[in-house]
């Protein structure tokens, strides 16, 4: 059996073919060769075009320092999806009234009402609480996956740890979790810049039933409600008689948005650290070693995988696109925005700035001072950004010390989205 090697996980572009397609940038056109491999793309365009007037008269942004700015200035560049997501989806439509009502596409005061409530359930001591039990999913993960002597990286790995932690977190029964994976790809999938007939009724779809199935589950709960310190729907619902009121639609649909915004980039993260270490084989050589040295010593070996996360996260961004739209007229890296601009940050670009990063083109898990926009900036960073990293830690490092000598059997088949960036299949054996 033919190995896999690095170009068939990131087929390599030169700079002329990058040049061409950043000379002619669409987010509504993207070829496939720039699906497979975006970075040479998104030099092209932090060297020549860092602020890029779009065909569509959006703005794309692809230096660190631009997105920082436009993070920090919150009240001139709105996260409020309304005026956007109308044309896309229709102000009848089942996305657009999730889309515009959900924690990650608002605005203070209701961004401020929902993200107090969940960050109540999201302390310190809620996730360390979790760990025992996320440790237990994965190791009967990798024991199952001793046993047929590898599978997949995605379905049977990376993709089985998020939901149900996710679902731990808003007290799903485990039986009922089997359809929220594919509910969450079908919403999110509709976020691409182009929206097909098939992702429109699959991500409709999905709203529906996911608001029919959560109707029955918080009903459920505030008949029988949880400890509101460790269950974020409990949070949710009793925050309601504290003053920070919800209304239901609102409930629902962050229940929702918490159910994906926890899944595909996790996932992602996972799958994308995975896959990169058999393609960059010196270093994960050297985080086995840099792991053996340090057994025994909890503090060091979390540190190290800390790290490496961290580096995962800015080499493959899970998510690598952001958006936001100016309330007025602003200025951006040197580039005049009117009011009502809407504005593309491109994440997976900043996160290779050689401005802020060195040698950014190499993976490094040794890097330090990491100032990666993964998990976003500014008062929208993700809520969920020590689970993420408690859920990488875990679920790497403890595959690494069962299977150092694991190997792709075939070519990885990726994503294929701009948006969200990660694999479909990734085949390995152990």
């Amino acid at each position: 059996m033919a190995s896999v090697t690095a170009a068939d996980i990131t087929p390599p572009m030169d700079a002329a073919r990058a040049r061409a397609i950043a000379a002619d940038f669409d987010l509504r056109r993207l070829p496939p060769d720039f699906l497979a491999n975006p970075y040479p793309v998104y030099a092209a365009l932090r060297a020549h075009a860092p602020v890029r007037a779009m065909p569509d008269g959006t703005w794309f942004l692809t230096r660190h320092a631009d997105l920082v700015a436009v993070y920090r200035d919150a009240a001139t560049f709105s996260s409020d999806k309304h005026v956007e997501f109308a044309p896309k989806y229709g102000t009848d439509s089942p996305l657009y009234a999730h889309h515009t009502t959900s924690l990650v596409f608002n605005d203070p005061p209701l961004h401020t009402r929902v993200r107090k409530l969940i960050m109540g359930a999201l302390t310190r001591r809620a996730i360390a609480d979790l760990e025992p039990g996320l440790i237990a999913l994965v190791d009967g993960l990798l024991d199952r996956i001793a046993a047929r002597g590898g599978g997949d990286l995605i379905e049977d790995y990376a993709a089985a740890i998020p939901v149900e932690i996710i679902g731990n977190l808003l007290g799903v029964p485990h039986a009922e979790r089997g359809p929220l994976r594919g509910w969450s790809l079908a919403i999110l999938g509709a976020l691409e810049p182009v929206l097909t007939p098939s992702q429109r009724d699959a991500g409709e779809r999905a709203v529906r039933e996911m608001l029919d199935y959560l109707r029955t589950l918080v009903a459920d709960r505030r008949r029988h409600p949880l400890d509101p310190q460790r269950d974020v729907l409990t949070r949710l619902i009793e925050g309601e008689r504290d003053g920070e009121r919800l209304t239901e639609t609102e409930l629902l649909h962050n229940c929702i948005f918490l159910l994906n915004a926890g899944h595909e980039t996790t996932t992602n993260l996972i799958g994308n650290a995975l896959v990169c270490l058999h393609e960059w084989p010196q270093e994960k050589a050297r985080l086995l070693e840099r792991l053996a040295d340090a057994r025994g010593d909890a503090t060091r070996e979390e540190a190290i995988l800390g790290a490496a996360v961290d580096e995962f996260l800015r080499f493959e961004s899970s998510n690598q696109l952001g958006n936001r739209r100016a309330l007025r007229e602003a200025e951006v890296g040197g580039a005049r925005l009117p009011a009502g601009a809407l504005v593309t940050l491109c994440i997976g670009a900043a996160n290779r700035d050689p401005a802020v990063f060195a040698d950014p083109e190499r993976l490094d898990l040794t890097r330090t001072d990491n100032r990666h926009l993964a998990f976003g900036f500014g008062v929208h960073q993700c809520a969920g950004l020590s689970l993420a990293r408690l859920e990488g830690r875990i679920a790497i490092g403890r595959f690494l010390a069962r299977f150092p000598d694991y190997a792709l059997s075939e070519p990885p088949q990726r994503g294929g989205r701009a948006r969200f960036r990660g694999f479909l299949r990734a085949p390995f054996r152990v």
